[in-house]
């Protein structure tokens, strides 16, 4: 089914529906084919892990660097 904007304005809710039960909706200007109404499908889940064994984190991470302490507290 082919509707030009101004149909597909006043009908979105049918039109929604319409898709939703399985018709096709190409929505038009001017007669002119634009874009398809589509039932929305997920992109997928997250992949977890990605980066593993790619980096290494040291053991030392945590450690306080005297230097930037200065920097933001100044002299102790």
């Amino acid at each position: 089914m082919v509707v030009n904007i101004s149909e597909a304005k006043t009908n979105l809710s049918k039109l929604i529906d319409m898709v939703y039960h399985g018709e096709k909706v190409v929505i038009a200007k001017n007669n002119l084919p634009i874009a398809d109404l589509v039932i929305h499908k997920p992109s997928g889940k997250r992949k977890l892990g990605l980066l593993k064994d790619k980096l290494t984190i040291p053991d030392d991470i945590m450690k306080e660097d005297d230097e930037i302490n200065e920097m933001f507290y100044g002299d102790k």
